[in-house]
């Protein structure tokens, strides 16, 4: 249930008309939630803008991929180009949010998604374009890794993608904004207590007036 409530949560972060990215991971499962009344654009890097919904066996089409290398489907109106063009909406402004997986967050908003020291990575993708073109950035993960240590961090231990980049950061345990202040808590996922939030982070944070408390 945790990486649905972070689904559910990513998705009220997308709002009609805009162009979105999701990112490689967790985020592409978006692209079967966003509702049926959003006119929304889904762009990928690899050159296709009017992404749909992962295909049924029968619409398999393997030419036509996310940046994930997973086939996907291509809404009525959709466009394809190569890798400049796309590059040229993400580094333009043209992309009103993209929502990233994370290893690491801090609590300035540095962001640690693209590769762990030591282990093969295919390249750093379109991350850290993504970070610094487009509009809006919303990060989402779980709040501990598989050791139990928080990934929510005073700084990134991990290879930085972007420095004072994130906007929001939605964990299973929480919903972060961040602004010249500093990192604040907005919400807790259903369940979870201030207390829980606080245990399982490193970084420092304040908490909103308003904080929006479920369940």
């Amino acid at each position: 249930m945790s990486r649905q409530q972070i689904l559910e949560r990513a998705v009220k972060e997308i709002q009609d008309g805009m162009c979105v990215n999701l990112g490689i991971g967790m985020p592409t499962l978006i692209a079967n939630m966003i509702p049926g009344d959003l006119n929304v654009m889904l762009q990928s890097e690899n050159g296709l803008l009017g992404i749909g919904p992962y295909p049924n066996k029968d619409e398999v089409d393997p030419d036509l991929i996310n940046a994930g290398k997973e086939t996907v489907t291509a809404k009525a109106g959709a466009s394809f180009f190569d890798s400049a063009e796309s590059f040229a909406m993400i580094r333009g402004g043209h992309i009103d949010l993209a929502i990233l997986g994370g290893m690491e967050v801090s609590e300035k908003g540095d962001l640690a998604n693209w590769m762990i020291p030591g282990k093969m990575v295919k390249g750093m993708g379109g991350a850290m374009d993504l970070v610094q073109g487009a509009k809006r950035i919303v990060v989402i993960m779980d709040h501990v890794n598989k050791h139990g240590e928080s990934k929510v961090k005073k700084s990134c231990t991990l290879p930085l993608t972007g420095k004072n980049v994130i906007h929001c950061l939605i964990t299973d345990l929480a919903v972060f904004q961040f602004s010249e202040s500093g990192m604040e808590l907005i919400e807790l996922q259903n369940g979870v207590t201030i207390e829980q939030v606080k245990s399982n982070t490193e970084a420092d944070f304040t908490v909103s007036s308003s904080l929006e408390i479920k369940g």
